[in-house]
């Protein structure tokens, strides 16, 4: 005998890796180069040249046996400490080695915070769409359920008389991601301001803190002069998710963090509750050889590239633009969402497998008019496609 949720969440594979794997099939066919996918947000940029240096001298030259053995639960004290350090260089905050829990990526963090939160089957968080589709997963497998919020279809930001209506004594949590993915929308200062207000307000009214979850891998990739707005100096219940996979093109090697700010209501049993999430997911002792390197990318406040991902954006947004599509100018992270001519981007992202073009429909994002192109790829992999999606929005704007 199996869990029959577990069986069943394995067998509905997650739509974006579905794509990708029939693009590893088709390519095997018609050449890589005659591919066009923008289905995965893979970075396509390196690893700073300094991490990677970091890693081979951290291979050469440390005792093996401290390299690769266990750190502390939470993540070696080094590690944690450089990781506050930087942020408070570079955000004006005040953290320690006290606030920060080491994971494998985002993932981790966001499952461990999830988990702790969820008191009951009747616990709720809140999405705001366009989402990232695995927080239902993330959700559910804590024990709770993910309610979604309709969009601010105008702007991508918050529609807040939805999220107010949403609200209610279940509501555990809040989860932004910003920049976010799918949109590569920012969350201005403003929203967050309100949000803030919001949640202080709905926190009194039903008795308990409502809590901001922030979702933010995509933190470093944002292309504007204005920084991404930090919110643990807007909300004191927030907990920030963090993940070096897009930041510092680690996907593989995934390595994170959970954030609690220092004015967090009850801090203690909020961390521990999270470190006993952890401890039961068996998400302990994130691997040392990335914390080691990660202390140092800290030191160095090593940061991405974004000259390629800028480039690629510009080159996609005009294209597509001139075609007659449309969409939200990026802001950060690396995606585009399109309104999909025709409405249906369900049947426009199947029609585009036609052209050898890969993306992913709106629909697992709470959007299913929309679509979501990735355009971590390479340059001419973005201008050889272009034509592609010109005969498509002739064959769909008729």
């Amino acid at each position: 005998m199996v869990s029959k949720d577990m069986l069943n969440l394995g067998r509905v594979r997650s739509a974006i890796r579905e794509l990708f794997e029939f693009g590893r099939k088709r390519a095997a066919i018609v050449g890589e180069a005659n591919i066009y996918d923008f289905s995965i947000g893979n970075p396509s940029v390196p690893p700073p040249e300094k991490l990677t240096s970091e890693m081979v001298r951290l291979l050469n030259t440390s005792d093996p046996s401290a390299l690769h053995g266990y750190t502390s639960a939470p993540g070696a004290n080094e590690t944690r400490d450089a990781i506050a350090d930087n942020l408070n260089r570079r955000y004006g905050t005040n953290f320690s080695r006290r606030n920060l829990y080491i994971t494998c990526g985002a993932a981790a963090a966001l499952t461990s915070v999830l988990r702790a939160l969820t008191v009951d089957r009747d616990t709720e968080f809140i999405a705001i769409a366009p989402y990232f589709p695995e927080y239902g997963c993330f959700a559910a497998t804590a024990g709770g359920k993910l309610v979604v919020v309709e969009p601010d279809m105008e702007h991508f930001q918050i529609d807040f008389s939805a999220l107010a209506a949403t609200i209610n004594t279940h509501t555990q949590g809040v989860i932004i991601n910003s920049p976010n993915n799918p949109s590569g929308v920012i969350y201005s200062a403003e929203t967050i301001r309100t949000l803030a207000d919001l949640l202080r307000q709905k926190s009194a009214e039903v008795g308990h803190p409502i809590y901001l979850i922030s979702d933010e891998p995509y933190r470093e990739l944002n292309y504007t002069d204005s920084p991404v707005p930090f919110v643990t100096d807007a909300y004191d219940a927030s907990i920030v998710s963090y993940s070096y996979s897009k930041s510092l093109s680690l996907p593989g090697d995934r390595i994170g963090y959970v954030l609690i700010g220092n004015d967090m209501p009850d801090f203690d049993d909020i961390y521990d509750a999270i470190s006993g999430s952890a401890r039961i997911q068996g998400y302990v002792c994130a691997p040392s050889l990335l914390q080691k390197a990660i202390a140092r990318a800290a030191e160095l406040d090593l940061m991405p590239d974004l000259s390629s991902y800028k480039k690629n954006r510009d080159a996609l947004y005009e294209g597509l633009t001139a075609f007659g599509y449309r969409c939200m100018p990026p802001d950060g992270a690396f995606y585009l969402f399109l309104e999909a001519p025709g409405g249906d981007g369900d049947a426009f992202a199947e029609a585009a497998k036609d052209e050898d073009i890969l993306i992913v429909s709106g629909r697992s994002f709470g959007c299913p008019s929309y679509l979501r192109v990735a355009y971590c790829v390479s340059y001419e992999t973005i201008i050889n496609a272009l034509p592609g999606f010109g005969r498509l929005y002739q064959r769909f704007s008729k």
